[in-house]
């Protein structure tokens, strides 16, 4: 279900939840996740249960299975998330794998 989102072409969103937010083309949601606030680049694929909130995501990432960012702002500096100072979380996919 998306809502109050723009979802571009080539986007699936499967048993999740999109609000608020903009899916960039062949972005991938999968079962159980939530997505609020944020902007995903091209070409990410979303594991099950993902919950993210004011975040960007950059393009081809690839977030595991019960991943979370923008949620607990702490636990993501401690991750070397970068954290804007108006609270916005950016991932890359180098960030996830380190």
């Amino acid at each position: 279900m998306a809502v109050d989102s723009l979802v571009s072409s080539g986007c699936i969103v499967s048993g999740a939840e999109v609000r608020r937010s903009v899916l960039f083309s062949k972005v991938r949601v999968s079962e159980g996740s939530l997505v609020e606030d944020s902007v995903v680049l091209p070409n990410v694929v979303i594991g099950r249960h993902v919950r993210l909130w004011r975040t960007v995501i950059d393009k081809r990432c690839v977030l595991p299975d019960g991943f979370s960012a923008g949620v607990d702002v702490a636990a993501d500096r401690a991750r070397g998330f970068h954290i804007t100072e108006r609270g916005i979380t950016l991932v890359t996919q180098a960030m996830i794998d380190h």
